[in-house]
């Protein structure tokens, strides 16, 4: 467990993961420290951290170990109790974990609504009730009620990551040593659940749209499977770049074309577009991109959505991302 001490703390904030919940948290931090004059502690895991880098709400973080939140997790909730306990916890993650943390915890508590069992009985039954009260608030909305009686309106809660003039000096050197053009086009093709990625064959028919438009890109992300390596060469840097580095290559591209990912919060979060592909998930969850340039491709089924993750088995073939074309997210690309 390491902290990174700043300045004065009004509250601890923990969000745990996964990445894009994360990015979530950093605009509503920004807001309360806008409107409430608030800086915070926040608590996540240590692969996170560096979203938090330079944000002006936030005076410090507990990085946390991944495989000690696993083991260790009673330990680490009693030691935060015992340094920080007197001051308010913000529970942005909402589970059993953190609950058990607001058990040991003496100072005010308190906890965004989560909306878990309404996403439950909208993806079985689509009640109209479910639906009305899903689509209320998206989830920075929900977060920012763990503090405020009403949600503030969406664009107040942005996702907001600063890049240092360091990480864009070192963005702008590598882009000149590859002779790229900036902006480019970012490419991020994986999802952690993978009914939610975009089909191989249709990446590869952007990419060829692109480059016979004479259209730089780059693809970024991290996974087990980077099944673009062989076509896109030294643009292909899966694997290949820190969460920083990637946010700095993001805040210099025209746009991001992902599924529902992380990086597709990263990218609003530095100010870059982001053409969102949809599938499984549907704005109900509260996760689509919130940034003013931002645009959704998908496709209105009745079975949409099917799951609340995107990991459920498909009986259509994976209809709702398999018909987004090529043709239709290149001419979505801003010029």
């Amino acid at each position: 467990m390491s902290e990174k001490p700043n300045r004065s703390v009004d509250a601890v904030a923990v969000r745990l993961g996964a990445l894009g919940d994360v990015v979530l948290t950093t605009g509503v931090l920004d807001y309360w420290g806008r409107t409430r004059d608030m800086r915070f502690c926040v608590v996540t895991r240590a692969r996170f951290a560096p979203v938090f880098e330079g944000h002006p709400a936030v005076a410090e973080v507990v990085a946390l170990d991944e495989a000690k939140v696993r083991s260790e997790w009673f330990s680490i909730c009693s030691r935060l109790a015992k340094s920080r306990g007197g001051l308010p916890l913000v529970d942005l993650h909402a589970n059993g974990r953190t609950l058990l943390l607001a058990s040991l915890w003496k100072g005010r508590y308190r906890k965004y609504p989560k909306l878990s069992l309404m996403r439950r009985l909208y993806r079985a039954f689509r009640p109209g009730f479910a639906a009305a009260r899903l689509l209320r608030c998206n989830v920075p909305q929900r977060y920012a009620l763990a503090l405020e009686k009403e949600p503030p309106p969406a664009e107040e809660l942005v996702p907001v990551i600063r890049v240092s003039e360091e990480e864009t000096r070192k963005a702008l050197e590598f882009l000149r040593t590859e002779d790229m053009a900036s902006p480019f086009v970012a490419l991020h093709p994986y999802a952690t659940h993978v009914n939610k990625a975009w089909p191989k064959e249709r990446w590869l028919e952007l990419i060829e749209l692109l480059e016979r438009a004479g259209r730089d890109y780059l693809v970024l992300g991290m996974s087990k499977d980077p099944f673009l390596r062989g076509h896109a060469g030294k643009r292909d840097l899966t694997n290949a770049t820190s969460l920083r580095a990637t946010c700095a290559l993001l805040a210099q591209a025209s746009a991001l074309v992902t599924g529902d990912s992380g990086p597709m919060h990263l990218a609003t979060a530095v100010g870059t577009p982001v053409t969102a592909l949809f599938g499984p998930t549907t704005r109900h969850w509260g996760f689509y991109p919130s940034g003013p340039g931002d645009a959704v491709v998908e496709r209105p089924l009745p079975c949409r959505p099917c799951d609340l993750h995107g990991g459920a088995a498909c009986a259509r073939g994976h209809e709702c991302l398999a018909s987004i074309t090529a043709d239709e997210v290149f001419g979505l690309l801003p010029a």
